[in-house]
C-alpha cells in the first residue's frame, strides 16, 4: 500500500512539474503588432489617368478586366491599385500615375 501511495505523489509531483514549465512559456512569448501606414481611396475607373489606363490595355494585362481601383499613398509612394480578373482568377496591379508597373 505504501508503494501505490508513492508512486501516486511521484506522479502528481511530476504533473504539477509538467504544468509549471507550461506557464514559464507561457509568460515568455512576445507580440508583436505591425500597423499598415497605407492610405487607400477608392477610385472610379473611368477616372484613372490615361496613361494607367493605355499601361491596363496593353499586352501585359491582355485578357484581364480591372474591377475596381484605388489610389495609394505608402509614405511617400503614391500608386494606383488596380483589382483585375479573368474569368475565375483575380489579383491586383500596382501602377504609377506615368503608368509603370510598382513593384
Amino acid at each position: 500500500m505504501k508503494k501505490i501511495i508513492l508512486a501516486a505523489t511521484l506522479a502528481f509531483a511530476g504533473f504539477t512539474a509538467v504544468q509549471a514549465s507550461e506557464v514559464n512559456t507561457i509568460k515568455t512569448a512576445a507580440i508583436v503588432a505591425v500597423q499598415d501606414s497605407a492610405v487607400k481611396t477608392p477610385v472610379k475607373l473611368e477616372e484613372l489617368p490615361e496613361p494607367v489606363t493605355t499601361a491596363l490595355k496593353s499586352d501585359a494585362y491582355k485578357g484581364w478586366t480591372a474591377t475596381e481601383a484605388f489610389s495609394v499613398k505608402e509614405g511617400t509612394k503614391a500608386y494606383y491599385l488596380i483589382n483585375v480578373k479573368k474569368e475565375t482568377e483575380t489579383g491586383s496591379v500596382k501602377i504609377d500615375k506615368d503608368g509603370k508597373p510598382v513593384q
